[in-house]
């Protein structure tokens, strides 16, 4: 994997010369975060860097079954809110036990509080969230794409959700942070911050960073969504 310049110039689309397609699906019905555009950006970057090509949907008329089948993975990109109706929500289904990838960014798990298909999905829901601050993370392996190029302990900025995580799924844990590195913790030091599984047919990952614009130029961070992205695409 190659990762993006971020001040590369994004090039003409041209799916037909990358090795897959993603979408990257960015619509809120609640709090809209200012990094998504950010994110929308260094995705398309990634893409063009690794041979992927990127579409980008902020309205979810595009859940439809004809339309998703030619997505590797839909990225869900901070949404928030009931952004899905039940129709959506039965071809997004249908998408991902067809063998379709899903990846969680940040407040993808503030999404669909009414849909318990998708809080087993992702993994977790959101609950609170203490004020920006720095925090360390602990590695849990490197196994993994999403965290192979990451050091044991990894310190850095951003908005650490607390969550209630599932109990009824097999989620395999790639991070978890130190409570006491940061103020406003309140998951007894057992506090997930990224992971993976397969669902129903489909793989699912999802990571709680992303709140910030900075991050989506950081290289750590980028290299990690790009692993997750990978993952999920089976490639």
């Amino acid at each position: 994997m190659v990762l993006v310049s971020c001040d590369k110039e994004e090039p003409a689309s041209a799916a037909t010369t990358f090795g897959f397609k993603v979408l990257v699906f960015t619509e809120t019905a609640g709090f809209r975060h200012g990094s998504i555009p950010d994110g929308v950006q260094a995705i398309k970057r990634l893409g063009e860097n690794n041979n992927f090509a990127v579409d980008v949907s902020n309205v979810s008329e595009v859940f439809i079954q004809d339309n998703l089948s030619q997505y590797a993975a839909v990225i869900f990109l901070n949404t928030t809110g009931d952004v899905l109706t039940d129709e959506q929500q039965s071809v997004f289904e249908s998408y991902i036990k067809s063998g379709g990838g899903f990846v969680g960014v940040h407040s993808a798990c503030d999404t669909e509080y009414q849909w318990p298909w998708y809080g087993s999905l992702l993994g977790a829901y959101f609950h609170s969230h203490p004020q920006v601050q720095q925090g360390t993370l602990n590695i849990m392996g490197n196994a993994h794409l999403s965290t192979i190029h990451l050091p044991e302990k990894w310190t850095r900025i951003d908005e650490w959700y607390n969550m209630v995580i599932s109990t009824n799924q097999d989620l395999n844990i790639l991070i978890m942070i130190d409570e006491n590195s940061y103020v406003g913790g309140n998951m007894n030091n057992k506090h997930p911050i990224s992971w993976f599984h397969e669902y129903d047919g489909g793989r699912s990952w999802y990571t709680a960073m992303g709140h910030t614009k900075e991050s989506f130029t950081e290289e750590l961070y980028l290299m990690h969504l790009l692993g997750g992205i990978f993952w999920v695409a089976g490639k």
